[in-house]
């Protein structure tokens, strides 16, 4: 359920795997070429989930992964074969999931929170890690699945675990990318060489993967084209990890001010460009 750039290919490779499979998505456009190599389109996730011994659905936010799974037509609603899995690929609110999964148990369901990490051509290729909560019993019932699109799954424990992790990384992510750009604007007023700066940063002690995807992209204001992460998708999630600090009782500082810069970008008509153009924010800022 839910064939944007990532569910596609992992639904591909599912196919590929030698399962059967029923797909739904909210456009019927996407699912043209899954049906060529094999895939049954079904128009809800009802009938998509009917018999199924195992319900992926790979989405965007809590609100639509709420209208796959509930409702007269959700997944839930469907008569699903005994214990059937039921995985959840995105990456959504923790008081979501946990919400979610205890519908799932109520129905003998086995849930696995099982967010994802990586680009679509590592679903493509297979080599997506998932970062995992699940009943250890249910994630070996689950693996030989998931090694359709993943080659390496961390267990953090039952079920919420994956997700809280997921949730805490993509917002240091988003710290990592705001803190870069604010130094890249710094350098670029001292009038450094911007070549040499990215090329010095991606190669020493402050590089991440996030930095070295961002830095070059930056330098060379390439913010429209290959979109690898939205604005948008970024502080979605780190909304949703503050929230989940909230429920800890913990404040986040960093997490914040990453929070309002990427809403001052969104504001500014930039919320679907790639999230290296917060360096627009981070050159407006004055002492």
């Amino acid at each position: 359920m839910g064939l944007g750039h990532m569910g596609l290919e992992m639904a591909r490779r599912v196919l590929a795997a030698g399962h059967e499979l029923r797909v739904h998505n909210r456009t019927r456009a996407k699912v043209t070429e899954l049906e060529s190599a094999g895939a049954q389109y079904c128009p809800t996730p009802r009938e998509a989930c009917a018999g199924a011994h195992a319900v992926i659905a790979m989405t965007t936010d809590d609100s639509s992964s709420q209208a796959l799974w509930l409702g007269p037509n959700g997944a839930l609603a469907a008569p699903l074969a005994p214990k059937a899995l039921a995985i959840e690929c995105s990456t959504l609110s923790h008081e979501w999931v946990m919400e979610l999964a205890t519908k799932a148990r109520a129905l003998d369901l086995r849930y696995l929170d099982a967010p994802v990490t990586g680009l679509p051509e590592n679903a493509a290729a297979g080599s997506l890690t998932l970062l995992v909560g699940a009943n250890r019993v249910d994630l070996e019932a689950a693996r030989a699945l998931l090694s359709a699109f993943s080659d390496r799954i961390l267990h953090f424990g039952e079920v919420g675990a994956g997700t809280a992790y997921k949730l805490i990384v993509n917002m240091i992510g988003a710290v990592q990318i705001a803190s870069l750009a604010e130094g890249l604007a710094l350098a670029e007023n001292a009038g450094l060489d911007l070549n040499i700066v990215a090329s010095a940063i991606t190669s020493g002690q402050a590089a991440s993967p996030q930095v070295v995807r961002n830095a070059r992209r930056i330098v060379d204001d390439d913010h429209d084209r290959n979109i690898v992460f939205t604005p948008a998708l970024r502080l979605k999630d780190v909304n949703y990890a503050l929230d989940f600090a909230k429920s800890l009782g913990k404040f986040s500082p960093f997490g914040q001010l990453a929070a309002k810069q990427l809403q001052q970008l969104i504001d500014r008509g930039h919320s679907h460009t790639n999230e290296s153009k917060i360096i627009e924010i981070a050159r407006l800022q004055k002492s």
